[in-house]
Parts: C-alpha cells; sequence; structure tokens
C-alpha cells in the first residue's frame, strides 16, 4: 500500500523539522551534473532557472497550477534539477522515451560546482515517514509530488531546495534547487558545458545508454 497522501500545512512541517537531522549541507566543491535544451518549448541556458511550470514530468516543481491547468510563468518560482553523474541525469531526462536525443532541441551537458554550500532537505531519510509520507515522495505520481514540493517551500522558504532519490538510477543522489534563493549558488562559470552531440561525449553517452538500457541517437 502506498504512503503518499496530500501534504499537511505547511505550520505543521516547521514543527517537525529537526535541521541537524533532516538538512543536508552540500559543499561547494560537489559537481552538479546536468542535461538542458537550449531550443523547443522551454529553452534555457546553463545558468538559468526556469520559472515557466508545473510541468507534467517535473516531481518538484513548486509553480502554482492555473486554472485550466496549463503551465504559466512565475518569477518567484525558479526550478532546475541536477544528478551528481552524468549517468543520473541522462536517466532522468529522457526517462520518458529511453531514447537520448542528441540532436532535437539541441540538447547540452553541463557540469558546475555552486559558489557556496547548498541547504537541502533531506528526502532520503527519515523526514518523509515522519511527516506522514515515504520514500515515495521521490517516485510516485508527480501531480501528488509537486503537491508537497509546494508545501516544503512554503514551510521552509530559506532552503535551496531539495536532496532526493532518482527513481531511474537505482537511488543515487539528485539535487533540485530552488530560485529563490537557489540563483545565488550557480558560479559565474561552469567546469563543462558541451552540446549532447559533441565527438567527445561519444563514448561516455554510449557507455551510460548501455548501463541504462537506453538508446542512443545521433
Amino acid at each position: 500500500m502506498s504512503r503518499l497522501p496530500q501534504p499537511p500545512a505547511p505550520a505543521v512541517l516547521q514543527a517537525i523539522l529537526r535541521r541537524t537531522e533532516d538538512v543536508v549541507a552540500v559543499h561547494r566543491a560537489t559537481r552538479l551534473v546536468r542535461v538542458f535544451t537550449a531550443k523547443g518549448q522551454h529553452p534555457q541556458r546553463w545558468n538559468t532557472f526556469r520559472y515557466t511550470g508545473p510541468l507534467p514530468h517535473a516531481r518538484f516543481d513548486t509553480h502554482p497550477p492555473s486554472p485550466d491547468g496549463t503551465p504559466s510563468v512565475a518569477q518567484e518560482h525558479g526550478v532546475l534539477y541536477f544528478g551528481l553523474t552524468v549517468r543520473t541525469s541522462v536517466a532522468e531526462v529522457f526517462q520518458a522515451t529511453s531514447v537520448v536525443d542528441r540532436r532535437t532541441r539541441s540538447p547540452f551537458l553541463v557540469a558546475l560546482r555552486p559558489r557556496r554550500t547548498l541547504r537541502l532537505l533531506d528526502l532520503t531519510g527519515l523526514w518523509p515517514t515522519r511527516v506522514g509520507a515515504s520514500q515515495e515522495l521521490s517516485s510516485g505520481p508527480k501531480h501528488l509530488t509537486q503537491a508537497w514540493a509546494r508545501a516544503i517551500r512554503a514551510a521552509y522558504p530559506e532552503l535551496d531546495g531539495l536532496w532526493y532519490r532518482s527513481s531511474m538510477d537505482s537511488g543515487d543522489p539528485a539535487v533540485c534547487l530552488w530560485d529563490p534563493p537557489g540563483a545565488s549558488c550557480l558560479p559565474a562559470a561552469p567546469d563543462v558545458l558541451l552540446p549532447l552531440d559533441h565527438p567527445g561525449l561519444d563514448l561516455p553517452l554510449a557507455r551510460v545508454c548501455e548501463e541504462l538500457n537506453y538508446t542512443l541517437l545521433g
């Protein structure tokens, strides 16, 4: 039986938080990896948050849903998703089709290190259980996890986002950043910024796709 009800009120979440146990400090030397698209319906750059949402596939979008259910622009609800490895990012981004298309919508790979320590709510520990949920926060229906994300952000506006388990990459760590306050953590320049069809990514992407049983195109 699943355990992912609607979230309690933000005041309830505030009272339950144990800051020494429930907040992960991610050091500024930690490398975060992301795949993003420079073209298409929601084009982005390596250092821009997405302020349009909530998107149906995006687990922790905090944007308030519009009356007609379509995404809207909310400048106070920026979001970015990262893995700690290329495999996690590829597994998450291309999960709908299991096809890694290296050209359509001009996808890029970026690796960066935050300019300051990140403070993230730890969804991999006991916090979900204590607040009446479960690890389904990282794998359950998106409309429910988005509702939880909105409640979490309202309860803990000082936190940069979430530390959670990738449901597509064997539970390996993943990061969701929210802006505000997350924009202040982005560096002036990334460590790596390459189009996904760069020849230098041929072998790494082939290995990742073999491990995931994804199809590599381009």
